[in-house]
């Protein structure tokens, strides 16, 4: 079940609904640069378990709207809140992978996390993805300025070279066209767009308003949003619990799906 959700008069974001009918809701919020296809292996599994699996694209990514602007993290968790509305989803599961994980988080400070029971946070790109003078974990912002000049000067090659770092385990080579084409799927600006809030937004404050269980998934060996931000998450955010995944980079939901299912089932039925 695929559809279009209005989230603005003229921009609409398109999601994915399995098993409609599920008794337990997940929503998925992705991270940069892909779609809701991310969590394929997902998927695959968890509506045979009874579950409802909804994928939201962002604006500018997969099959969703591309408009040039709202690329902060206050209208792109507004965007979750009118799929929220629209669909009429309430006791529900978010879960959130990387800038997604940002995204979810934004969602349950600006939005009082309406309709959510549990959050799960995936290598979520939070408090900072850059280091700040304050904040010594996180990337360089001189690497995420190269990602952006990438972006404007050779997109296929700058997300090529960024697969080559989201992975842990060995990936075959078309798995890795595959996610080439993902990131390809989305605008150019909307990739730059995203890399800009990186630099721009933190989301200190919010970790603090987030009042449900919370399950925080980070694999060890992340050179995208490095561990010791799964620790401050953890240390951040009531009634939380971080596991960390030992043989898995950023991509825990593919480095290690197995357990990565298990264990988001066992956090769901607790």
């Amino acid at each position: 079940m695929g559809y279009y959700v209005k989230v603005e008069p003229n921009v609409k974001v398109y999601v994915e609904d399995l098993n409609p009918d599920g008794n337990k809701t997940i929503v998925f919020l992705h991270g940069w640069p892909g779609n809701h296809n991310l969590f394929e292996y997902q998927f695959n599994q968890l509506p045979k378990l009874g579950y409802r699996c909804i994928g939201i694209d962002q604006r500018g990514f997969g099959k969703s709207d591309k408009p040039y602007g709202g690329y902060d993290y206050d209208r792109l968790s507004d965007d979750v809140r009118c799929v929220v509305n629209g669909l009429k989803l309430h006791d529900f599961i978010l879960a959130g992978h990387s800038t997604g994980g940002a995204i979810a988080i934004r969602y349950m400070s600006r939005h009082k996390g309406y309709g959510v029971s549990k959050l799960a946070l995936f290598a979520a790109a939070a408090p900072s993805l850059i280091k700040r003078p304050d904040f010594p974990y996180g990337l360089e912002e001189e690497d995420v300025i190269k990602i952006i000049e990438g972006t404007y000067n050779d997109r296929p090659k700058m997300l090529s070279d960024f697969g080559d770092i989201f992975f842990f385990q060995h990936i075959t080579e078309p798995f890795s066209d595959w996610f080439l084409q993902l990131g390809l799927q989305a605008a150019g600006w909307s990739t730059a767009a995203i890399a800009n809030t990186w630099i721009n937004e933190v989301l200190f404050s919010d970790l603090g308003e987030i009042n449900v269980p919370t399950l925080i998934i980070h694999g060890i060996h992340d050179k995208v949003v490095p561990f010791p931000l799964g620790k401050v998450q953890n240390q951040s955010i009531r009634n939380s619990r971080l596991l960390p995944f030992e043989f898995s980079g950023h991509a825990s939901f593919y480095d290690q799906r197995d357990r990565f299912n298990e264990e988001l089932v066992k956090f769901i039925e607790e």
